[in-house]
Order: structure tokens, then sequence, then C-alpha cells
């Protein structure tokens, strides 16, 4: 199974957001991005890739504490940036990014410790991707109107464990499919 830990953005966050990525979608070099679906809108925590069947379990488990040790917390979605040069266009976070950092460190530990493979520890870059490239892409429009861009600033209470299925149909824009398969709440330690 192909899993991630992540946040998910509230409806009504995922709707400001959407009013704007039509606004980014009618700008000049929008037609050569793959926009990610609004169903594929997430902010990553630790991405685990092909976990084995057997160890989800525990893995899940584990992300069951992580969350329950962590308070809830506030963010916001604004801004914009990229990865590359022009790969990947995403919208930034703003808020407590110091607990959204020790979530993130907490959900690739409960990986390790659950004996998923994971590669060498990167730093943690929060963001929620909106569109790929293939080959490198003038993004600068984009990046100008996200400046101005900032969702409402929601409490943060649950932690997402999510598969991914990839296209396997070979039809150009085909999005990959996700499914949360557990949420946890934070701060349910008491």
């Amino acid at each position: 199974m192909r899993l991630f830990a992540a946040l998910l953005p509230p409806e009504d966050v995922a709707r400001s957001l959407a009013a704007e990525v039509a606004l980014l979608r009618g700008l000049p070099g929008a037609d050569a991005l793959r926009w990610t679906g609004r169903p594929g809108w997430h902010l990553t925590l630790a991405f685990y890739g092909e976990v084995d069947d057997v160890l989800v379990p525990d893995l899940d488990a584990r992300l069951e504490r992580a969350a329950a040790r962590t308070e809830p917390f506030r963010l916001a979605l604004g801004g914009g940036g990229r990865f590359g040069r022009g790969r990947v266009l995403w919208t930034g976070v703003d808020g407590d990014l110091r607990t959204l950092r020790l979530l993130a460190d907490r959900s690739e530990a409960a990986a390790r410790k659950a004996g998923v493979p994971m590669e060498d520890h990167r730093r943690y870059r929060p963001h929620l991707t909106l569109a790929r490239s293939r080959t490198d892409h003038d993004v600068r429009p984009h990046l100008d109107a996200l400046d101005g861009y900032r969702s409402r600033t929601w409490t943060v209470t649950e932690l997402a464990l999510v598969r991914s299925s990839l296209p396997t149909s070979g039809v150009p824009g085909e999005q990959p499919r996700y499914e949360t398969v557990a949420r946890h709440a934070l701060g349910a330690a008491g």
C-alpha cells in the first residue's frame, strides 16, 4: 500500500483555494502545468511509499499515539513557491509551524519504529502542491498571483493516514487517487 501521513484542509479552506487555483489556471502558461485535483490537496507530514500490509496496523497505532501527544494548532495557507525551476508550484503555510514540524517529525518517527523503511531525513518544508511540470517552467506569473493569497486560519484537529494509487491507464493528465484510511484526533491523550 502506498501511504503517507497528512493534514487535510477543511472544506471552506479548500473552496477558497479552488477559487484561487481557478484564477491561476487562467494565467499565461498554465496549460503547460499538470494541476493537482482538489481531492489531492493535502499537507504531507511524512511520505512512506509502499508499506507492507503487515506493517500498517503498527504504523497506524503509532500515528494515533503521535497525534494524541500533539495539541491542536492553527494554520493558514498563503503565498506560493516552487521547487526546482518551476517543476512544482505550491502554496505555503503560515501559523504554528513549530507544532506542524513536531507532528511531521513524530509521523516520520512512527514509521521508523513500525519498521517502515524511510529515506534519509530531509528538512521538512510545509506546502500544498498545486501543479507540476515534467520540464522546467516559468511560474513567475503564478507566484506573483499567489503572493496575495491567504486562506482563513483554521485549527488543525486531526492527522490522516492516506493511501495513494498512482494512475495506471496511461491517459495524459490522469490524477492519482487518494483514500483516507485512518483519521486520528490531535490532543486525545488528555
